[in-house]
């Protein structure tokens, strides 16, 4: 095995932990981190790794996948049509904006038509998707009206990454043979959308049912990566890019019920790939050529960002969105995307940049990815100044509005559902509670990871979805953050144990509700935050013992007390628990207080002699010592009646007293009759 291998993985994790800690305590993006972390220990740094970067690499492809796909999960393929507009239009007046505007800034310097073109059209007018998508992800911000619509640009950008690799030979005079070349795109481009589309309905739906069934978490992990990475081979292996092939797989999988169990699957393995991804492009940098440079890289980084971003608020205006959101998709756009590091090197080969472009073009590149975080971070004041001024005058009116129309400044949008009850597991306990629920207008999600009961309960119309609940990300799609109430109802104590802590960061103030069948188990969750602990092995003695004491007509609040004191030890009372000592705060004890007692039920006969007097006539437990409790009369009752209450026959009343007194007055309710 070459060590040399692990000593390059080996040394690039453990830079990354020593920078991002001191970033973490000055709160800097980790993004910036991991950059500063490939320009120390990359050639032109500290010159730790000065080769072999194969393996770096490939993780760092890996990592722009496994982005896109997760992104791409999130978005179903309704939701991308729906974008149609967005990719369209806003990503061709994107291209053309910045095209022009750098353009011209290139003329200016001196710089030939094909080389400003090149660079204008080419190479700055792809942003950087990594860096965008992981921002607004870590806000939690993709899917705001900004973030989509950044999406949409970054999407046409990545589409757009085939023709523009045909047009650099032609800008450089070199003669392109087309005859073929657009057919075949056009071919492979239906095939692609085919291939998908029958995915989404037949391939993916068939192979989770399957590998679900096994209930083998192994299994699906496999399976998502699976399907990920021969998307991406699939597009790649008809001139499009990996990353592209990822999202689509992403998409495809975002129409079925399982995307949320995919997604909590590939996220820990999408940030470590995405961490060698961002070290790779630090790497790049020549730290000398930036010293030697800085003031100059540092004027060209912000004529950049300042003119991509009038591109990017010029676009997003026009396709008719207000004006805060229009700022801050062109913040989010400004920079110089990765595609640009592959595009550079065609123009070196094709003689449109020189050495020293490209390394300029490199270097800003990098400060426009370094400094991103840090724009988008400080970019919502402004804009919510700007918005704030502009809209009390009557051009910022005008302005605002926009010119499709008003369309209303971007709101917290209000979760689909809240205050509910999330329910992990559809056995028995899952069944009950949801229908107690349901009973009780109570709204809730169900949580389960078995396919066939899923596809059983959906038939029924039951709220149910794939998951497991032990990921955050599902919690997260199942609401956590606004429930109420979880109720955990599965028997895998450590699934268990992993879903309380879960639940709790994400909750602090959800009451969490737990079955374990392990008296040993309450501890664990109880240190966890469980609010709530069934012992499913004890619960079923506390109902016989309940049940018990009802039959000796204890006091129901001498029943609460003691079972409250059971669950309160921990169940650790049922274990001594006997007659004798069963006497609770007010003295009562049943071998002693309920020895004679008992309880009967008597109809009032024809012709008896109890028939049409009420119950003060009768003096019933003065008489005859006995209560009446209730009395049933056909569909009523009537729970301790009064004394006004008139007797009829076929009443069936409730009676307290000793057997005897019963067995006497048992008679008397007869009818003379027989």
């Amino acid at each position: 095995m070459d060590l040399s291998v692990l000593a390059h993985v080996d040394v690039i994790l453990g830079f990354a932990i020593l920078i991002l800690t001191i970033f973490y305590r000055f709160e800097f993006p980790p993004v910036l981190g991991f950059l500063v972390t490939g320009i120390l220990i990359g050639p032109y740094g500290l010159g730790i790794l000065n080769g072999g970067h194969d393996l770096v690499d490939l993780n760092s492809e890996l990592g722009m996948i496994f982005l896109l796909f997760t992104i791409g999960v999130d978005l179903s393929l309704g939701d991308l049509w729906k974008m149609k507009k967005d990719v369209m239009m806003g990503g061709t007046l994107h291209l053309v904006f910045t095209t022009i505007l750098i353009f011209i800034a290139c003329s200016a310097l001196g710089f030939g038509h094909a080389t400003s073109i090149f660079i204008g059209c080419i190479l700055l007018s792809h942003s950087s998707t990594a860096v965008v998508l992981k921002v607004l992800q870590d806000r939690n911000e993709v899917f705001t009206p900004h973030g989509k619509t950044s999406l949409a640009v970054l999407i046409f950008q990545d589409l757009t990454i085939v023709p523009m690799i045909l047009m650099t030979p032609m800008l450089a005079g070199n003669s392109v043979s087309f005859d073929g070349a657009l057919s075949s795109i056009f071919l492979k481009g239906s095939l692609i959308i085919l291939v998908f589309i029958l995915s989404a309905k037949v391939v993916v739906p068939w192979i989770f049912y399957h590998v679900g069934r096994t209930g083998s978490k192994q299994l699906f992990m496999v399976s998502v990566i699976f399907i990920c990475l021969s998307a991406a081979v699939f597009t790649y292996s008809i001139g499009l890019s990996l990353a592209l092939g990822a999202f689509l797989a992403g998409t495809v999988i975002s129409g079925s019920s399982y995307n949320h169990q995919a997604m909590g699957n590939i996220l820990p393995i999408k940030d470590m790939f995405m961490s060698f991804f961002f070290v790779s492009v630090g790497m790049l940098l020549d730290i000398n050529y930036l010293i030697d440079n800085l003031p100059v890289l540092i004027l060209g980084t912000i004529v950049i960002l300042i003119l991509k971003s009038i591109a990017g608020v010029v676009t997003t205006f026009l396709l008719g969105y207000p004006l805060r959101t229009t700022i801050l998709t062109g913040i989010a756009l400004s920079q110089i995307g990765e595609l640009s590091f592959v595009l550079s090197s065609l123009g070196l080969e094709y003689y449109l940049l020189t050495a020293e472009t490209y390394q300029a073009i490199l270097a800003v590149s990098i400060l426009t990815m370094g400094v991103t975080p840090f724009l988008i971070a400080a970019s919502y004041k402004p804009a919510d100044f700007i918005v704030k001024k502009a809209s009390e005058t009557i051009f910022g009116m005008k302005l605002v509005r926009g010119l499709s129309g008003y369309i209303e400044e971007e709101k917290d949008v209000e979760p689909e559902i809240k205050d509910h009850v999330i329910i992990v597991g559809f056995g028995f306990s899952g069944k009950t509670i949801s229908k107690a629920a349901k009973a009780a207008g109570i709204p809730y999600v169900i949580l389960e990871t078995n396919p066939e009961i899923i596809k059983q309960e959906k038939g029924k119309g039951e709220k149910i979805k794939y998951g497991d609940a032990t990921l955050e990300t599902v919690l997260e799609y199942a609401g956590i953050k606004y429930a109420r109430i979880i109720v955990v109802g599965i028997s895998d104590a450590e699934a268990t144990r992993k879903i309380v802590e879960r639940a709790k960061e994400l909750n602090p103030s959800i009451c969490v509700i737990a079955k374990v069948r392990d008296l040993q188990e309450m501890k664990k969750l109880n240190a966890l935050g469980a609010d709530e602990i069934i012992p499913e092995q004890y619960e079923t003695s506390v109902e016989i013992f309940v049940r018990m004491l009802e039959k000796y007509l204890v006091p129901q609040e001498d029943i609460e007390k003691l079972v409250n004191n059971i669950r309160a030890n921990g169940y650790r009372m049922m274990r001594k628990l006997s007659v004798e000592n069963t006497v609770t705060n007010s003295g009562f004890n049943i071998k002693e207080g309920l020895r004679d007692i008992d309880i009967q039920v008597l109809k009032v006969g024809n012709g008896s002699i109890f028939e049409g007097k009420t119950l003060a006539d009768l003096e019933i437990r003065k008489k005859y010592g006995v209560t009446v409790l209730s009395i049933q009369r056909g569909s009523e009752t009537v729970y301790t009646p009064c004394g006004d209450f008139f007797l009829k026959a076929k009443d069936a009343c409730v009676l307290l007293g000793k057997a005897e007194n019963l067995i006497n007055v048992r008679k008397l309710f007869e009818g003379v009759h027989r």
